[in-house]
């Protein structure tokens, strides 16, 4: 696996609606940019050696990462895939869409819903959503949110951005009543 570049950010929501938050939420992004690891071969078959061979060791860079950018316990997550041009959507699905991948972040973040994922092909610096969910109850509305990002040089053509993001909280003044309201 080729790493081009990581790219870590975060943002504190300090104010919503024009009242205060307090505490900040806080939202944590982890990208990273790498080399497709099926560029140039046509049309692949059999993406699994592949597969083996990257999506580990992404999962086990990327989340330890993120809990880290983070600093406070995860209460939503997602993952993202964004290929560039010369590739297929498949490939970044390929990687993110497996337990060898998702597990590691998983278990950083002490969580048992599946991640919510964003992937498509697109240029360099295309925006992209993560969107995130609670990481043990997928129906908690108040997590469900997303991060916007972009990576201004990434993905070339050849290249995958691949991407954990995690909050602290869900959305800043949360009002929605629960899901179990309209049942």
């Amino acid at each position: 696996m080729n790493i081009r570049k990581i790219i870590t950010f975060t943002e504190d929501i300090h104010s919503e609606g024009g009242r205060p938050v307090d505490p900040p939420a806080r939202t944590a992004v982890v990208l990273a940019v790498i080399e497709n690891p099926w560029a140039g071969q046509g049309f692949v078959a059999d993406l699994l050696p592949g597969i083996d061979e990257a999506a580990p060791k992404l999962g086990a860079l990327l989340a330890p990462r993120v809990v880290e950018a983070l600093d406070a316990p995860v209460e939503a997550y997602g993952k993202a895939a964004i290929v560039g041009l010369d590739g297929e959507v498949e490939h970044g699905s390929a990687l993110i869409h497996t337990l060898k991948f998702g597990d590691h972040f998983r278990r950083a973040a002490n969580a048992t819903t599946l991640l919510p994922a964003v992937e498509k092909r697109a240029a360099a610096g295309t925006v992209f959503d993560i969107p995130l969910k609670h990481i043990t109850d997928a129906t908690i509305r108040s997590h469900h949110q997303s991060i916007e990002v972009r990576v201004a040089d990434g993905p070339r053509a050849d290249e995958i951005v691949i991407g954990l993001a995690a909050a602290a909280q869900g959305r800043p003044q949360a009002r929605l009543a629960p899901l179990s309201t309209e049942r």
